[in-house]
């Protein structure tokens, strides 16, 4: 390797583990993402023909929270056993198990067998994503290099709940089978999950992360940090997750959208997050000053959601997305980073910590988005009060 920089060097070497830690947490996305649009459709199979519409909502509904309420409550266990035991077992125990669990579910026909393979899929989701970020920051000394990694595995995850859907409909197309247009993404999903496991065998190291040397400072050594970060990350969360509902309901019911313009409305929001993330940690931003975006990006996101109920058109909800979009795009890295950067040997716990409020912020908020959109007492209450919620971040931001 004479005459190449030692830099360069470090860098080639570590390719091959972010390209596995990315193929880990995009199979995962990409299972959420082909899975949830075909739920309503495989609930009303199973529950025959008297099944009612209010059913297959509540059914699906209840699926998808139950999901997120695994990895609410299991994503800081996997983080803390992959501090003692090394990132590898772990991450090999969610791949393999998230793989059994999606090539399963392509052959179940009752409705409660569902439900367990909802609560499984999502235990084994909760030791991927934590614990693959938590593998990026053992190996990652300088900071833009954490902020960078950081971002591409962060992006791996969008892009696989983005094209999940298209996927699921590319893989069946010209099936007739009712059965095999639903198998065949699921069977094709865990085998994804299966290829990564191979690849994290191969260049995740089988040591414990205890013994790998953090240049960074606990973060035990700054509690009240480590909560507000946590806080900080849930807000995001489940302000993104009541806008998004908000803007299904209010493009339907109020403005009369057709179903390819609020399609082009959720991917615009999904590509201007990608965009702005990839920005962020850039060479043209210095990973220090990051957190002075903070208050600000919390403050537009704020006001985003305030002026939702106002845009009466398709162009003005273009811009709104706009403003939460890039918010959130800004805000979901840099606290990432933050709190993997002083994480020191409990990067593991910590960042499982941040799935877990991320995770329930996305289901309290996609709860209150439904309850909270058409009730008597305070119109637009849903974006009204999320926005003071929001807004009310900025101050402990600073």
């Amino acid at each position: 390797m004479t005459g190449h920089s030692p830099k360069l060097v470090k860098a080639a070497s570590t390719l091959p583990l972010l390209v596995a830690l990315m193929v880990a947490v995009f199979s995962i996305s990409v299972g959420f993402g082909i899975l949830l649009p075909q739920l309503p459709a495989l609930i009303e199979r199973l529950l025959g023909a008297g099944g009612t519409a209010a059913q297959v909502s509540r059914a699906t509904g209840l699926m998808t929270a139950l999901y997120m309420f695994a990895l609410f409550l299991c994503a800081p266990v996997w983080g803390r056993l992959s501090d003692q035991w090394g990132r590898r077992p772990v991450l090999l125990i969610g791949l393999a198990g998230f793989a059994a669990t999606m090539i399963a579910f392509a052959f179940f026909e009752t409705l409660a067998a569902v439900y367990v393979e909802r609560a499984l899929s999502g235990l084994f989701a909760a030791a991927v994503t934590p614990v693959a970020l938590a593998a990026v920051t053992d190996v990652s000394a300088a900071k833009a290099e954490l902020g960078r990694r950081l971002t591409f595995v962060s992006l791996a995850g969008i892009s696989g709940f983005l094209l999940g859907p298209t996927l699921g409909v590319a893989l069946t197309r010209g099936l007739d089978a009712e059965i095999d247009a639903l198998a065949l993404p699921l069977v094709a999903t865990g085998g994804l999950a299966l290829i990564a496991a191979l690849a994290v065998a191969v260049t995740v190291r089988p040591v414990p992360a205890a013994s790998v040397t953090h240049p960074q400072q606990a973060i035990a050594t700054a509690p009240n940090v480590a909560r507000w970060l946590l806080t900080l990350g849930f807000v995001v969360s489940a302000g993104v997750a009541v806008f998004e509902v908000g803007l299904a309901l209010r493009g339907k019911q109020e403005l009369g959208l057709t179903a390819g313009q609020i399609a082009a409305m959720f991917t615009m929001c999904s590509g201007v997050m990608i965009a702005v993330q990839a920005l962020v940690f850039s060479p043209f931003i210095k990973p220090e000053f990051t957190r002075w975006l903070i208050a600000p990006a919390f403050a537009v996101m704020g006001l985003g959601l305030f002026v939702a109920p106002i845009a009466t058109d398709f162009r003005a909800m273009l811009v709104v997305i706009g403003a939460v979009a890039a918010s959130a795009g800004i805000l979901s890295p840099i606290l990432t980073y933050w709190i993997a950067s002083h994480a020191g040997h409990k990067s593991g716990a910590e960042l499982g910590r941040q799935t877990a409020a991320a995770s329930l912020g996305a289901a309290l908020g996609s709860a209150a988005g439904g309850l909270l959109y058409d009730v008597a007492w305070l119109p637009n209450a849903a974006f009204v009060l999320t926005a003071i919620v929001v807004l009310s971040a900025v101050w402990p931001s600073l």
